[in-house]
C-alpha cells in the first residue's frame, strides 16, 4: 500500500509545488507523492566557485537546473502577471482566470518570505512613449521581483510546510509513465508506483524525456520555437531609468532587414552573468539579489531572437542546442565578446576585456561569437543594440559586453483539453514540460489550475 497513491506528481519544479500546495490546502486527505530526478532543495550547490573549479564540470545532477524548486530556484526570481509574454495558459483557462491565478501564486509567495518585496508595472510609464518612438515595443506588465536570495527563502518555507504532508522522492528518475486502465504507474529504478491521478510538471530541462512520454503512450505534440541570443552586460548606470521604475523591461524590435522579432528577457539590474547546463550543453544566464550587499555595478540581459520551424524540420531544439555546442567546441563553454570587437569583426581577447569600463561578473573565454551564430540572428542582435542605445544611451559602447550563448529550449507543446487533461483522463501535463508555459509564474498557475480541477473531481469536501 506505501505504493499506492490518490496524485503523483513528476517534478518539484514550480508546477509541481504549487500542484502540491493546492492538493494540500483543498484536500488535505488525499494522499500525494511528488517525484524529482534532482537533490532537495538544501543539497542543491553548484560546484563552480570561480576559484578551483571555474567552468561547468557536468554534474550527474546539474543543481542549477533540476531539484526542489526547478530552474528557477536560483533564478532572478521574477513573476511577471501579464499574459502577453511568459506562455499561452490564456488560451486554456481565459485571459481572467490565468490573471486571477498568477496573483494567487503571488499571494502564496508573500505569505511564505516574500512579503516586503516590490511589485514593479509598466502601467502608465513614460517609457512606452519613449520606445515606441523608436521602433521598440514595451510589453506591459506587473513584476514582482523576489530576487534570487529571496526567492530561496519562499521555496524553503514552501518545502517545510509541505515536506510532512507529501511524501517527495528526491534523486529519483522515473523512467515512464504507464496506464493501469484508468489509473497510471509511474516506473523508477527502485520500485513501480500506482496513481488516480497523475501530473506532469518537468520543466524544459526535461524537454526530452517529456517527448520519449509522449511518443510511447502516443500523445500527439507539435513543434514549438527556441530562442537563441547573447547576454547582455554593461554598467548598471545605463538602464537605471528603466530598472529603477520598471526593473524588468520587455521590449520587442522588429528587424529592419529580415523583420525577425528581437527581445529582451531576464533583465538583471545590479546582477552577475552564471553558466548554466541543459543536457549537458553549457549556455548563460543571469541572476540578480534583493540584498544589495550581494549586488554589483552591472545590469545583465538577454537579447534574444526566436526561430519557428515547418515541415519538414521539427527539431527546434536541436538546432539550438547544436549552436551551443559549437560555443562549447570553440570556447570549452561561454564565450564573451566586447561589442565593439564583434562590430569590427576581430576576437575578443583577455587583454581589451580588462581594459574595458565593464568587469566581467562570469570568467568566460574571449572570443569571437560570429563564429558561433548565424548571420541572420547575430545581424539582429547587432541592430537590436543599436536601437537600445537611442532609449538607453551607451547600450552600444564598444567595452559593452555580449555572451553566448544564451539558449532558451522549449518543449513542445503537447495536445491538451481546456483542464490540461492529456487524451487520458486523470493524466495531466502543466509548467514549461507542456510547452503551454514559459515562465515561473505561469508554470505556478497552471500547477493551482490542475489542482483544483482534480479536487473539485474527487468529491472532497473543501
Amino acid at each position: 500500500m506505501g505504493n499506492k497513491y490518490d496524485v503523483i506528481i513528476v517534478g518539484a519544479g514550480p508546477g509541481g509545488i504549487f500542484s502540491a500546495y493546492e492538493l494540500v490546502q483543498k484536500a488535505p486527505n488525499l494522499k500525494v507523492a511528488v517525484f524529482e530526478a534532482g537533490h532537495a532543495l538544501e543539497k542543491r550547490h553548484c560546484p563552480i566557485d570561480g576559484d578551483k573549479i571555474k567552468s561547468c564540470i557536468n554534474c550527474k545532477s546539474c543543481s542549477i537546473m533540476s531539484g526542489f524548486g526547478g530552474a528557477g530556484a536560483f533564478s532572478d526570481g521574477k513573476y511577471n502577471i501579464t499574459n502577453d509574454f511568459g506562455g499561452t495558459l490564456y488560451e486554456y483557462v481565459g485571459k481572467q482566470k490565468a490573471t486571477e491565478l498568477m496573483k494567487y501564486v503571488d499571494e502564496i509567495n508573500m505569505q511564505y518570505g516574500g512579503e516586503g518585496t516590490k511589485m514593479y508595472s509598466t502601467a502608465g510609464t513614460h517609457f512606452k512613449k519613449l520606445c515606441l518612438q523608436n521602433k521598440l515595443n514595451l510589453l506591459d506588465a506587473s513584476v514582482r521581483h523576489l530576487g534570487t536570495d529571496i526567492n530561496y527563502v519562499v521555496l524553503e518555507n514552501l518545502y517545510a510546510f509541505l515536506k510532512d504532508k507529501v511524501d517527495f522522492y528526491f534523486d529519483t528518475l522515473v523512467n515512464r509513465v504507464e496506464r493501469q486502465g484508468e489509473a497510471y504507474r509511474v516506473c523508477c529504478d527502485d520500485a513501480d508506483y500506482d496513481c488516480a491521478k497523475c501530473i506532469i510538471s518537468v520543466g524544459r530541462s526535461g524537454s526530452k524525456w517529456m517527448e520519449k512520454v509522449c511518443n510511447e503512450l502516443d500523445i500527439s505534440t507539435k513543434s514549438n520555437r527556441v530562442d537563441i541570443g547573447v547576454r547582455v552586460e554593461l554598467p548598471a548606470v545605463i538602464f537605471s531609468h528603466l530598472t529603477d521604475e520598471l526593473y524588468e523591461s520587455k521590449i520587442v524590435y522588429r528587424t529592419e532587414k529580415f523583420e525577425d522579432r528581437v527581445r529582451t528577457f531576464c533583465m538583471n539590474p545590479y546582477g552577475i552573468v552564471v553558466n548554466e547546463n541543459t543536457n549537458g550543453i553549457v549556455t548563460v544566464n543571469g541572476h540578480s539579489y534583493e540584498d544589495a550587499d550581494k549586488q554589483t555595478d552591472n545590469t545583465n540581459f538577454a537579447l534574444l531572437v526566436a526561430k519557428h520551424f515547418s515541415e519538414p524540420f521539427k527539431d527546434s531544439n536541436g538546432y539550438g542546442e547544436s549552436i551551443a555546442r559549437l560555443s562549447n567546441m570553440l570556447g570549452g563553454g561561454v564565450i564573451v565578446q566586447r561589442f565593439g570587437d564583434l562590430v569590427r569583426g576581430r576576437r575578443s581577447n583577455a587583454k581589451r576585456i580588462a581594459e574595458g569600463l565593464v568587469e566581467p561578473t562570469l570568467a568566460a573565454t574571449p572570443g569571437d561569437l560570429s563564429l558561433v551564430l548565424p548571420k541572420r540572428i547575430l545581424d539582429g542582435i547587432i541592430e537590436m543594440i543599436y536601437a537600445l542605445d537611442k532609449i538607453a544611451p551607451g547600450t552600444a559602447n564598444d567595452d559593452t559586453l555580449l555572451y553566448g550563448v544564451e539558449v532558451k529550449f522549449y518543449n513542445m507543446e503537447v495536445e491538451l483539453d481546456h483542464n490540461l487533461e492529456t487524451k487520458y483522463k486523470g493524466l495531466y501535463i502543466i509548467g514549461d514540460g507542456s510547452g503551454v508555459t514559459h515562465s515561473l509564474s505561469h508554470a505556478s498557475a497552471s500547477g493551482v489550475y490542475v489542482a483544483r480541477q482534480i479536487v473539485e473531481g474527487t468529491g472532497v469536501d473543501r
